[in-house]
């Protein structure tokens, strides 16, 4: 059941209209990452679309709508200061940045809520790992 209900990344990106010049993404299970590791988190879920290194140029990017963000800058377009609640918000999916047109990027906080019946509590420490994991990226 867990591996039908946690889609990696890349599952979200799917797109209905599919450019020919576009990369077709496939649907690939993820298995969960551990609740206290950001790092490992991101990874996980994270990576295919913002790249290993936080430079939105993974794997699954060319195949998106929009290029995906740059999350090594999120405190420098945000006048040096590293834009906490806005990113826990994304994560969790109570964010939706219009400017992006459609929704590319998964509610976490769904996703994390369907795994292993996890409960508020988990819910919250591995937004609040993984965003903090976002911070450690940020170019000073």
């Amino acid at each position: 059941m867990l591996q039908r209900l946690i889609l990696f990344a890349l599952a979200a990106a799917v797109l209905s209209g599919q450019n020919e010049d576009r990369p077709v993404i496939q649907k690939t299970p993820a298995g969960p990452a551990p609740a206290s590791s950001g790092k490992e988190m991101y990874r996980a879920y994270c990576a295919a679309c913002h790249g290993a290194d936080g430079k939105g140029d993974g794997p699954a990017s060319a195949a998106l709508k929009f290029h995906s963000l740059d999350l090594t800058g999120l405190a420098k377009r945000n006048a040096g200061k590293f834009p906490e609640l806005r990113v826990y918000g994304a994560i969790r999916g109570d964010i939706r940045v219009t400017a992006h047109g459609s929704r590319d990027m998964p509610a976490w906080g769904t996703v994390f809520r369907e795994m292993d019946g996890a409960g508020a509590a988990a819910v919250q420490l591995r937004i609040r790992n993984l965003t903090k994991y976002l911070e450690s990226l940020q170019v000073k």
